[in-house]
């Protein structure tokens, strides 16, 4: 499973040095300050022009025009070499000229888009005289995201067979086929609720009374019957849960967050049955055992990949380094491979052990692409053959399935595959994107960008930043796609501004498919920062996860989040799930079972690992950035302070889970 460096970092790469180059220009120089003009709002999708204007010590306009536009976030907004911005997503959008090595600065307000569309859940839906049914509404406006700050309006246009409050309930009155409309902004939208004489006259809940532990989800059953005592067949039932810390959902299923006794009521017009449920702590806390450390003082890490004995840890630099973790209590470095790049970005190798691919980033000839390598002799790979025909603005992301290599291309955010059965002659063989608007100026991207891809019986899982998640058949067969010819199967968009506010970067990062489950990890840079800077830069991020058992409409059911820290990649193994949390150190996670709510206040956490170094890049300041079980030992790879072997014990006696180094 491939990983990669952060998209947020490159872009303000690109930004600094630009802006750099800028500063240090000789022309214009006695430019004493730029004002940029323009509206102070707008609306996301709009496109508006700005000017700027420099202007002397005495505030008199200089006849000199702007040799940079940039608008921030990046992945929000993006500006035309003339000042004229598109705005792709709403919140505090920063917009900047430079003249003369001068930048001016202006705060635009961008509101979000108008609602498009309406979706209510369910479409059509019985419930009795009596009772009751919750309808759910999702307000999404042109590209797809959510947007939850509209207010929605329920009416019903046939009170006397059902009514509706504000918030979704409906409320059976007498038999007959009610017609509901609800509102948000200009669009609305109908649904038929048939009503229905109520059969239930008794009620009764299975499980009675149960036992369960933090995390566990638990199915409770409405079991009703008729006058006749015969069986009611999908009774509408309305569930509810007494108790903090708890939740029970439409279709019955009780989640708890929070040790404690709780009642479980189920309701159909006017019958009622109760249940209770006694919920102990999950204590899954195990013993994280640090075993070795492999530490690059002034070098910072990014990917890793391990297999056999061997370990191959990528750079933020020219440089991939290997060592022998056939003693993992001491990693001993036995090669180093340099390419032409500034970052190389992610690595990984064949099943096998004989074919590396490793991508970059940032060529001093700007022809980037991927690098094969061969590692038959896994202690000293040697560079085979490139691949740069069609990927020379960079990759990201490589992700190795059977002969051919899935990336991630940063000039069109498009997917590409790359056949490399003849691997000294690697070839093209197709071509997927999103279609959304590609614009890119003075080497900076806007629109659309993918960030990560994973292959898993013959379906991709992309990460595609504020697109979200989207999956293709490259052989699955549900839509008859292939390796050659991708074809979409479904997409799930999230509303990132909402999730995380104005002044991020942020979008969908990592992805990794398991069991009935896919992993989203969001990344969350702020919107200006130096990445090799040597100091601690702030991330946010969180991971969802999302049900995939009708591959066709995925749906997220849980989220795990660690608070003030950013989230980062992600690998699934036996129910456990390793993942590099940024600033939060390397997390280990239980997710056995099925997963619904909040992960991380469910107690479902295993340990975690402090992976700051006095001796780091950033000396004592953690910044996983991923992690990788193998042969029962779990690596971390950290961007300040190197690779770190650890090995899962048994359970902990006190009711902690966080290690440190050398304990």
């Amino acid at each position: 499973m491939k990983r990669n460096i952060m998209f947020a970092a490159r872009l303000f790469f690109l930004v600094a040095l630009t802006v750099t180059a800028c500063v240090f220009a000789r022309a214009q120089a006695k430019v004493a300050r730029v004002e940029v003009t323009g509206p102070s709002e707008a609306v996301a999708g709009q496109k508006v022009k700005f000017t700027a204007t420099a202007k002397d010590d005495a505030g008199k306009p200089l006849d000199a025009k702007p040799g940079l536009w940039v608008a921030l976030p990046v992945d929000s907004a993006f500006a035309d070499p003339d000042g004229t911005v598109t705005f792709i997503e709403p919140g505090e959008i920063k917009v900047a000229a430079v003249i003369g090595g001068k930048p001016g600065f202006m705060k635009v307000i961008v509101k979000p888009s108008s609602i498009t569309e309406i979706d209510v859940d369910p479409q059509s839906a019985q419930v009795s005289v009596g009772g009751t049914i919750k309808l759910n509404a999702t307000t999404r406006v042109a590209n797809g995201n959510p947007r939850t700050d509209v207010p929605v309006v329920w009416t019903s246009a046939t009170p006397r067979v059902a009514t509706v409050d504000a918030a979704g309930f409906v409320t059976g009155v007498a038999p007959g086929k009610a017609t509901l409309n609800v509102n948000a902004g200009s669009k609305s939208q109908s649904v038929t609720v048939q009503v229905v004489i109520n059969p239930v006259r008794s009620l009764s809940i299975e499980p009675a009374t149960t036992n369960a532990r933090t995390g566990d989800v638990v199915h409770f059953r409405a079991s009703a019957k008729n006058l006749r005592g015969g069986a009611v067949q999908n009774p509408a039932v309305r569930w509810a849960v007494s108790g903090d810390g708890a939740f029970v959902y439409p279709d019955g299923a009780f989640v708890a967050e929070h040790p404690g006794s709780f009642v479980v009521t189920a309701t159909s017009g006017g019958q009622t049955a109760v249940a209770t449920i006694v919920v102990a702590p999950r204590n899954v806390a195990r013993e994280l055992q640090v075993v070795g450390h492999a530490l690059l003082k002034d070098t910072q890490v990014a990917e890793q990949w391990i297999f056999g004995n061997y370990a191959y840890v990528s750079t933020i630099s020219d440089k991939l380094y290997v060592y022998d973790i056939s003693d993992p209590a001491k990693p001993k470095q036995t090669d180093s491979v340099k390419v032409d790049t500034h970052i190389i970005n992610d690595i990984s190798v064949t099943p096998d052990g004989k074919i590396g691919v490793l991508t970059r980033e940032g060529a001093s000839n700007r022809k980037d692409g991927i690098v094969f390598l061969d590692t038959s002799d896994p202690a000293h790979p040697k560079i085979i053959s490139e691949y740069t025909e069609t990927v020379t603005g960079g990759v990201h992301s490589a992700y190795i399935d059977g002969h051919y290599v899935y990336l991630t291309d940063d000039a069109t955010g498009s997917m590409r595959v790359i056949d490399f059965a003849d691997v000294k002659h690697p070839k093209e063989v197709a071509r997927w994107q999103i279609e959304n608007p590609l614009i890119t100026t003075g080497g900076l991207p806007g629109g659309r960008y993918l960030h990560d891809v994973q292959i898993k019986d013959g379906l991709a899982y992309l990460a595609y930043w504020r697109d979200g998640l989207v999956i293709l058949d490259v052989g699955k067969g549900i839509k008859g796609g292939s390796p050659e010819h991708p074809q979409f199967v479904s997409q799930l968009r999230l509303n990132y501004n909402e999730l995380y506010g104005s002044g991020w970067l942020a979008g969908a990062h990592a992805v990794f498919r398991y069991k009935n489950y896919v992993f989203v990890g969001d990344e969350v840079f702020p919107e200006q920062f130096d990445i090799s800077s040597h100091n601690r830069i702030p991330v946010r991020g969180i991971m969802h996860v999302v049900d995939v058992s009708d591959i066709l409409h995925p749906r997220k059911v849980a989220e795990y989040g660690v608070p003030e820290a950013g989230s980062h990649n992600i690998w699934v193994l036996d129910d456990i799930l390793y993942m590099g949390y940024y600033n939060g150190g390397g997390r280990v996670l239980d997710v056995s079972g099925e997963l619904r709510g909040d992960l991380y206040r469910q107690g479902r956490e295993i340990a975690h690992l402090w992976t700051g170094s006095p001796e780091g890049y950033r000396p004592n300041v953690p910044f996983a950035w991923g992690a990788q079980p193998h042969n029962g030992l779990v690596f971390f790879n950290d961007v300040n302070s190197g690779l770190w072997i650890t090995k899962l014990g048994g359970p902990r006696s006190d009711t902690g889970s966080t290690t440190e180094p050398g304990k």
